[in-house]
């Protein structure tokens, strides 16, 4: 097979939220193109995209996975994605390396949470985008809602080029105001599509939407104005050509009709993305950074050029091994292709090159700049690696993954699975590095951050099934501290005489408090050599050991300084031992005077969610004993700032995905440690002494 040239490829990823059809309208796609000859079923887990076993227990996308096949003369590569916002990002991902995204929309539900992510990602990525309404087959459907939704949200450039001509069960008819023909298709059968004039029926409305749309595209170029002001209208070529620039300038975003289930609207979807959407060329030059100055250089997609490719996605299978997704920006790949990871500088040869359609294979003696593929055998790259030609040290500006937020503790069910678990949890990050994986000192923990309590139940039972290791989840320690209120001196005296040579120390300690984050300070006032200035040292590492155990909760004292202004020594029974303990002594006594209190952690949260959560939302911070700290509108979201204890974020995720039906997103960090309540304090005594 020749490999497919620049011109010749379409790439796109299909994106939406869960449930919204994404895979069966890749499944649809596919059979249209002839790549299957029966459309798969998600629950009977026989769909191309949807092929790992979790993904077949839990009918829903968990992984991105590509499919390609011909249309028309070119090649397509179809990116179908998760819908669930835990696995967002592979979406992300996906999306880097796309040149054009179809969001998918349910006719039912319209604009969902999955859809305003998706559609920021676009805005961060600068894709062309274009949506499908799915589903139009179904009961309870609504288009014109549903386009009113999209321009509500989405700004009035969204534009349709098909109507249905009925909606709910027994739809099979598009009115198409692009070419203003009626496509009819025969559910269920590939290449039924006939073509023929708008009935009276719909002309009217037919009319109306083609002078929008000729009106929205000649908006969108100074020289299509001109020609729609001389004409009063464009040709369909000069409307092919203006959705194609606005698209790749996002001044354009057509609206598709489907019912993917039936094959309804595919086979001309499939010839917009080839009439409509732009192939590599048209999507012009990728930015890239210059390794040895930061510079930045624009690699055009010329399969003579210097070779550059960039890993969007890494796996690993049973007897493969780690395999590579990537794509082809500069050049070409062929197996054996002596390369160079531009992040470390490592040779690379990648073994068999592939195209995938799903999870099946097909090996290709090259791909071209622009292509999409995967390779076998790469010794150290992963996501975000940039490979090149020798000598080329441009790399590709890598993706940024959604941070992750939720937080979880995690211990092995078997003891010695210490090493295990941290070695498959390193591979699954490889595949994955939208959770990570942190280790917590003070407690000993091992601790997951995850996208949701999805994603966390993911990745613990891969760990299972790929590393036969289990863990399970444990409460997150909260570093509580504690400190003192005022100063106060003390005595700790050392004295033991047990027949031979006894043990004396005589230590007079002062301690003050310290501004918060002060952490701990030590000094020396003795004056005299009452101390003699060899024990100095063995009495501040007695007071370091002391402060590690504070006298309420056991947490740590924190924020204080520690001053040695007298004391006593004996010229044979003083040692260092005997200093350390007395240093101890007159700490605990000290502290007792000086009116410890403990300090919780808070974090600075921001929310944002739709305007009608807002008063939920902040009654679930108040009740956490959080503060409200501002709040301002962002276009569809309003952006709630709250601090609130840390120990209160433990179920906040969920807490916020049940009010709000996860059109929620937030983020938090650390930001300072302020007096605990009494209640707090007496449960911390109370699980101390327990």
């Amino acid at each position: 097979m020749q490999p497919a040239q620049p011109t010749e490829i379409r790439n796109i990823v299909i994106t939406g939220h869960a449930g919204c059809g994404k895979t069966i309208l890749t499944e649809s796609l596919a059979l249209t193109m002839g790549l299957i000859t029966r459309a798969g079923n998600i629950e009977e887990g026989s769909t191309l995209s949807d092929y790992t076993s979790d993904e077949i227990a839990r009918k829903h996308s968990l992984n991105s996975s590509l499919v390609n096949g011909k249309w028309n003369g070119c090649k397509i590569n179809i990116i179908d994605t998760p819908g669930l916002l835990d696995f967002h990002g592979d979406v992300k991902a996906s999306m880097r390396v796309a040149d054009t995204v179809l969001i998918a929309v349910n006719a039912s539900n319209g604009v969902e949470v999955g859809t305003d992510a998706i559609w920021d990602y676009t805005k961060e990525y600068y894709k062309p985008t274009a949506f499908v309404i799915t589903k139009l087959d179904a009961d309870r459907t609504a288009f014109s809602d549903t386009i009113g939704e999209l321009q509500e949200h989405f700004g009035h450039l969204v534009t349709p080029i098909q109507f249905p001509a009925e909606e709910g069960p027994g739809h099979h008819i598009l009115i198409d105001v692009l070419l203003m023909k009626q496509l009819e298709f025969s559910p269920d059968s590939p290449g039924s599509m006939s073509v023929s004039e708008i009935p009276d029926l719909y002309l009217k409305r037919a009319e109306s939407l083609h002078q929008q749309l000729v009106e929205a595209v000649a908006e969108t170029d100074e020289e299509l104005m001109e020609r729609f002001f001389e004409e009063g209208t464009l040709t369909e070529d000069e409307l092919r050509t203006g959705i194609k620039t606005a698209l790749v300038s996002r001044t354009f975003f057509p609206v598709f009709c489907t019912s993917p289930l039936h094959l309804i609207g595919t086979e001309r979807l499939l010839n917009a993305v080839v009439n409509l959407f732009p192939s590599p060329i048209e999507r012009g030059p990728e930015h890239s950074l210059c390794r040895s100055d930061d510079s930045e250089q624009l690699l055009e997609p010329d399969p003579k050029g210097a070779t550059v490719a960039f890993i969007f996605k890494t796996m690993s299978e049973p007897r493969v091994g780690e395999i590579s997704y990537l794509r082809v920006y500069s050049g070409h790949l062929e197996s054996g292709h002596e390369l160079q990871d531009v992040q470390t500088g490592q040779t690379e040869k990648p073994g068999q090159i592939f195209t995938m359609v799903g999870e099946k294979r097909q090996p290709v003696e090259s791909l071209l700049a622009g292509d999409i593929g995967m390779v076998v055998k790469l010794k150290d790259a992963h996501t975000n690696d940039t490979l090149s030609d020798k000598g080329t040290n441009c790399r590709i500006s890598p993706i940024v993954f959604p941070e992750p937020v939720l937080a979880t503790a995690i211990v092995p069910v078997a003891q010695g699975d210490e090493e295990k678990i941290s070695s498959g949890l390193h591979h699954l990050h490889e595949e994955d590095p939208s959770f990570s994986i942190g280790h917590s000192v003070e407690f000993n923990q091992t601790i997951l951050k995850t996208q949701g309590e999805t994603h966390l139940e993911i990745i613990l039972s891969r760990l299972h099934e790929k590393f036969n290791v289990q863990v399970e989840t444990a409460p997150l320690r909260v570093p509580y501290r504690e400190t003192i209120r005022v100063s106060a001196s003390a005595q700790g005296r050392h004295k033991k005489q047990s027949g031979g040579r006894g043990q004396y120390g005589d230590v007079w300690l002062r301690l003050d408090p310290l501004a918060r984050n002060s952490g701990f300070e030590f000094s020396s006032e003795v004056v005299g050599g009452v101390v003699p200035t060899r024990y100095l040292p063995a009495i501040e590492k007695g007071l370091r050991e002391a402060i590690v155990s504070g006298p309420l909760s056991g947490y740590p004292v924190v924020d204080l300084k520690a001053a040695v202004y007298d004391g006593s020594h004996h010229p044979v029974d003083s040692s260092e031992v005997a200093f350390k303990i007395a240093a101890g002594l007159a700490f605990r006594a000290a502290i007792e005077k000086a009116k410890p209190m403990v300090l919780e952690p808070v974090v600075s949260v921001e929310v944002h969610a739709p305007d009608q959560y807002t008063g939920e939302i902040v009654g679930d911070i108040s009740s956490r004993r959080g503060k409200i700290i501002g709040m301002a509108a962002d276009v569809r979201m309003q952006i709630i700032k709250a601090q609130m204890p840390e120990a209160a974020m433990h179920d906040f995720h969920h807490s916020l995905t049940r009010l709000t039906q996860s059109r929620a997103r937030y983020s938090y960090n650390f930001s300072h440690y302020e007096e605990a309540p009494m209640e707090v304090v007496q449960q911390l005594i109370a699980d101390k002494e327990g």
